[in-house]
């Protein structure tokens, strides 16, 4: 039979969705995970690949606006519930909707899209490379203790039940979105996120709770987490997971941490997604009790190149042509000059000789400051092509925190 590709209907999508499902293992999600993702599906940004009556591929897109170095917040396409069906690989179907959705994103004048990826090895080829790094770790609350700044014993705790958390929580979110690259601003809906505790996907541990840490009646930071109770032969052995926390201040933070390393009947504290310079690990007395581990998160894909570039700032001053390479939207590929600093850039097409060659891939890569100019070239993905343009180049490219994906969608 054949196939046709076209926009997602919005009466279509509990078939669209048990497709997306089934591509990812057959477990359908928890009803109200599967009621949050509904409202907040684009319809209007969501594909599907048909046969017949049945969907046999899906791919979305999510408007939202990124913080990029310097601190302005970009319109970009987040993708997201790519799926084919195991039944029809091969048949250039991931292709098709990688091909359709970039000419949307171009059409709707959003320089940038991201996505997080399931198998990464997929991506590359489509031009995204990782942007952005997370990192997790276990600290061990019986072998490690904190050594808190000045000012954390000004902050005072208090709890709140979740379902009253979110207007007082999403404000102190929202001041830190501009704050670090990577950080997503949340549209109306996406506050529900973080409130999303179905049973079944908690594993043994309590629901989702919330602290909120005060300085002379203002709220300055909050954690949202959860305590799995254990018990070996030599008494409590409990867990702390961390979902989500954010202080304004360094005390503020602080205060958070202690929090959650004391805890009654816990011996351990899980966080699965700080940024890799995130505040915990100079707080602990010995880190390597901690076993912190790093995975890549956010793949960013430029697709206007001038557009993004210009987007951002640079944090040393910068002119550079690029040689790009951009296969997939060759309206990107050519010479373009980029010259910048911490107030502003510029850039456009250029005939001038071509300082850096990378491919399109290594721009989404070096984009946010995550991932330097230099490290790429060491694996031979940069060619410098003028002496003393690469360090330049990724001199100002870099950020001075980590870029960081808060979430993922």
């Amino acid at each position: 039979m054949t196939t046709e590709l076209r926009v997602l209907d919005p009466s279509e999508w509990d078939r669209w969705f048990a497709t997306l499902e089934l591509a990812f293992g057959g477990l359908a999600e928890e009803p109200e995970e599967r009621a949050l993702w509904r409202d907040l599906t684009e319809c209007g940004r969501s594909l599907a690949v048909w046969e017949g009556a049945s969907p046999v591929a899906t791919a979305g897109a999510f408007s939202f606006r990124l913080t990029v170095p310097g601190g302005a917040s970009v319109p970009a396409a987040g993708v997201t519930m790519v799926s084919v069906a195991g039944t029809h690989r091969r048949r250039g179907l991931l292709t098709s909707m990688m091909r359709r959705q970039l000419d949307d994103v171009r059409a709707a004048g959003e320089p940038l899209a991201v996505l997080t990826a399931s198998e990464p090895v997929i991506y590359g080829r489509f031009g995204y490379g990782a942007a952005t790094w997370s990192q997790r770790t276990v600290i061990d609350t019986t072998r490690v203790r904190l050594d808190v700044p000045a000012g954390t014993d000004a902050v005072s705790l208090r709890m709140v039940p979740l379902a009253e958390s979110s207007a007082v929580t999403e404000a102190v979110y929202a001041r830190m979105v501009p704050r670090r690259p990577g950080m997503l601003a949340r549209r109306p809906g996406w506050e529900r996120l973080p409130l999303l505790d179905p049973p079944g996907s908690r594993e043994g541990a309590s629901p989702r709770l919330c602290v909120l840490a005060e300085r002379d009646g203002e709220v300055v930071g909050y954690a949202y987490y959860a305590i799995k109770p254990d018990w070996s032969w030599a008494g409590a052995d409990g867990a702390v997971t961390v979902h989500e926390l954010y202080g304004l201040d360094p005390a503020a933070e602080a205060a958070l941490w202690r929090f959650l390393c004391s805890v009654d009947l816990t011996s351990k504290v899980r966080v699965n997604s700080v940024p890799v310079d995130s505040a915990w690990q100079h707080l602990v007395s010995d880190v390597r009790r901690c076993e912190p581990a790093v995975r890549e998160a956010l793949f960013a894909r430029l697709v206007d190149v001038g557009a993004a570039l210009e987007a951002r700032t640079y944090q040393a001053p910068v002119d550079v042509v690029f040689e790009v390479a951009d296969a997939f939207c060759p309206w990107n590929a050519g010479r373009w000059r980029l010259s910048g600093d911490a107030k502003g850039a510029s850039c456009s097409r250029t005939s001038d000789a071509a300082d850096l060659a990378l491919s399109v891939r290594e721009l989404g890569a070096a984009y946010l400051g995550g991932t330097s100019l230099a490290a790429l070239a060491s694996a031979g993905r940069v060619t410098e092509l003028r002496e003393g343009a690469l360090a330049e180049a990724s001199l100002a490219f870099g950020s001075p925190v980590a870029p960081w994906l808060p979430h993922g969608f």
